[in-house]
């Protein structure tokens, strides 16, 4: 596969024997992190906050300068101490508003929340992703997620980017194989 396409995020989820089990999760447009709560316990542990370079196709998708810097949150939600999802964020500095203030306050409270109980906040069109390891998210979102030998070869994502006032924030989200194997992890199908 060309390196370009390695990089591309697509619209359309098509199914496949390897995202099969996935698909009710990846194409969920409300809260992760309310689906994530009512099937256990939940925690959220910061992986990192602070300023750093987006990666190519985040720059590109918020139109930002390969080099330039942007807010980065990582985090790794759990359901019963179980790691099953690596978020990360990427918010732009410029140009300033209320998500940057919130982001900075935000601790080991989920963004989701945040952003899905302000009515302010809307919600661009969902992109997909099969990431393995030539994309930069992939070994983050092993470490994060905290994945024993054998190592997925890969790891299924999604993307989305949030609006507010003049803001503009895109969250990543990197599902574990773990979060299959409990069998209340099944959501209804939204095929």
């Amino acid at each position: 596969m060309p390196v370009a396409d390695s990089q591309c995020w697509r619209s359309k989820l098509l199914r496949t024997a390897d995202n099969v089990a996935f698909l009710p999760w990846l194409r969920h447009r409300a809260s992760l992190t309310a689906r994530i709560q009512a099937r256990g316990r939940f925690a959220l542990q910061v992986i990192y906050q602070g300023l750093a370079r987006p990666t190519a196709d985040e720059a590109r998708a918020l139109g930002l300068a390969v080099e330039e810097q942007a807010w980065i949150r990582e985090v790794a939600l759990s359901c019963d101490d179980q790691r099953v999802v690596f978020a990360h964020t990427v918010l732009p500095c410029r140009p300033r508003g209320p998500l940057t203030l919130w982001l900075a306050r935000l601790g080991s409270r989920s963004l989701g929340a945040l952003l899905f109980a302000h009515a302010g906040f809307s919600r661009g069109p969902m992109t997909f992703k099969r990431i393995d390891r030539r994309h930069a998210l992939y070994s983050r979102a092993v470490k994060a997620l905290q994945l024993a030998e054998p190592v997925p070869c890969v790891l299924w994502a999604r993307r989305s980017q949030f609006g507010f006032d003049n803001q503009s924030v895109l969250v990543s989200e990197v599902f574990s194989p773990l979060l299959l194997r409990a069998p209340s992890s099944q959501p209804p199908s939204t095929n």
